[in-house]
């Protein structure tokens, strides 16, 4: 049976790949706490990273560890750093040693958000965050130091776990109306989408740089109202601009206007194809109900 090392392995993808993946792989979980079946690994320390995979010689690395709080990382720089940039560097590295696959997950955040357009992988990135450079020095980091690897940006993503839609759900209990950004525009992506097309891409050679996010478009705002309309909810949603949301929370990092990623490899180098974002929101919000 084919043996992967993932990483964040309790986070929503990670969670969603070991489902995609049940009875057909022998997983070595890590994650950044002991827990009952999972290994704790500090992907930002080289000696320990490198010295499990050549313990457990795993066949594929899928690195789902991030530091993903946008504005958390505004604050710690270092701690950013080291998950984003210097995991995946190490990841890396164990891969090419161990001779083992390397599927890395990358963001949107990459790009400054300033082109209307729907982005390719041939676009040139200029993240305007902390999360967004480490994001990006980790893409560099990867490039430079693994020989086989996927490496996959992703958008908005939702699954089990924390995430946008639950939040929303949640303060529609305690309130009439929410005020959401309707000037950022994205593809909410289903965890469980991307887990299909990783589980599509990860037996081929097909190696290189791939978007990876549901069909279509859409903003903050509007994808909480299709939220609530899926939920049956009646919470009336305010569209607030960017500037007035930071008004509201000075503290927020720069987000980009517009995120929109085209899967432009996948669809030219295979048949495959992602869901379309409706109907990726409304499988998982059955799942929910």
């Amino acid at each position: 049976m084919k043996k992967i090392l993932i990483t964040g392995c309790n986070g929503q993808l990670g969670r969603a790949i070991r489902k995609e993946y049940e009875g057909e792989a022998d997983f070595i979980n890590t994650d950044v706490i002991d827990a009952e079946g999972i290994t704790k690994l500090d992907i930002s320390n080289v000696e320990e990273t490198v010295g499990l995979a050549r313990e457990t010689k795993p066949d594929v690395i899928i690195n789902c560890a991030a530091a993903t709080n946008v504005d958390g990382c505004e604050k710690d720089w270092d701690f950013a750093y080291k998950v984003n940039a210097i995991g995946p560097r190490n990841l890396s590295i164990a891969a090419t040693e161990t001779g083992a696959k390397l599927i890395h997950v990358s963001t949107d955040y990459v790009f400054p958000g300033t082109n209307p357009d729907p982005l390719t992988e041939f676009d040139q990135p200029g993240p305007i965050s902390a999360y967004g450079k480490t994001k990006y020095e980790g893409e560099r980091f990867v490039e430079q130091f693994a020989q086989r690897y996927f490496m996959l940006r992703t958008a908005w993503l939702y699954g089990d776990g924390k995430n946008f839609v639950k939040t929303m759900l949640s303060l529609s209990e305690t309130h009439e109306e929410l005020s959401v950004v309707g000037d950022q525009f994205g593809s909410p992506t289903s965890a469980v989408e991307l887990a299909k097309m990783i589980h599509f891409l990860e037996p081929t050679e097909n190696y290189g740089l791939f978007h990876a996010t549901c069909e279509g478009q859409t903003n903050w705002a509007d994808f909480t109202e299709e939220i609530m309309r899926l939920a049956g909810k009646k919470t009336k949603v305010n569209h607030v601009t960017s500037a007035q949301y930071k008004e509201m929370n000075p503290a927020s990092a720069d987000r980009p206007a517009f995120s929109i990623l085209e899967n432009y490899m996948l669809k030219l180098t295979s048949d495959y194809r992602m869901a379309d974002w409706h109907d990726a929101i409304e499988v998982y919000m059955k799942g929910l109900a």
